[in-house]
């Protein structure tokens, strides 16, 4: 099994966006959808942005109708999604420290964790977890790859071997479609312009609804 996340906002207030949103689907075979969506804006995005290594959601310069023809494209892949998300301002006390400052690492990885446990119990004798590189103030990567693979393993057979990982999405166009995904979800959430519709692109794609944490 292969899993790709992303996430969309920020826990801290940075713009008009309240949410923040955990992105991440999964796929058969890897291979196809890294090779298909480079191949898709390579082709299809303005000729400026045609050699970059990547292309964010947020990227200025993509008009709408690229960013729903985009999804659909993605949805074509059958990428099988399930996402979390938080409303920023029910982030609990526990998540703070001395300084009321936000434990970034500590809440990143718990909520990642429960959102890759929706793929679970399962049987897969392999779990590839990708997502893209993150600053996790207050704990390592070797940290979060530990705290992941303990999450999970209680739903794994014996022999299951997880396999974590941080890499950078410009060299993993997998990663760049969670990214998309992410920042579709978040617009939905937001209700900010054409969200339904980018919702109901990627609905039938959406294997469960989206979980929200610290819900009140």
């Amino acid at each position: 099994m292969f899993i790709f996340l992303d996430e969309s906002g920020q826990f801290v207030k940075h713009n008009h966006e309240e949410y923040f949103v955990i992105g991440s689907f999964t796929i058969g075979n890897q291979s196809r959808t890294n090779k298909e969506f480079r191949k898709w804006f390579r082709s299809k995005f303005p000729k400026k942005m045609r050699t970059q290594s990547e292309i964010k959601w947020s990227a200025t310069g993509i008009t709408e109708e690229l960013r729903i023809k985009t999804l659909k494209h993605i949805a074509k892949l059958d990428v099988r999604i399930r996402y979390g998300y938080l409303l920023r301002n029910n982030i609990p006390s526990l998540y703070r420290n001395k300084k009321n400052k936000i434990d970034d690492g500590v809440l990143y990885t718990n909520i990642v964790g429960e959102v890759l446990e929706q793929y679970l119990p399962t049987d897969e004798k392999e779990i590839h977890i990708f997502c893209d590189q993150r600053s996790l103030k207050g704990m390592t990567k070797k940290d979060f790859r530990s705290e992941i693979t303990a999450k999970l393993l209680p739903y794994c057979t014996p022999n299951t071997v997880i396999q974590v990982e941080m890499i950078d999405s410009t060299s993993n166009s997998n990663i760049q479609i969670a990214d998309w995904i992410s920042g579709a979800l978040i617009r939905y959430l937001e209700k900010g312009h054409l969200g339904e519709e980018f919702y109901k692109i990627l609905k039938n794609n959406i294997l469960s609804e989206g979980k929200e944490f610290f819900k009140q």
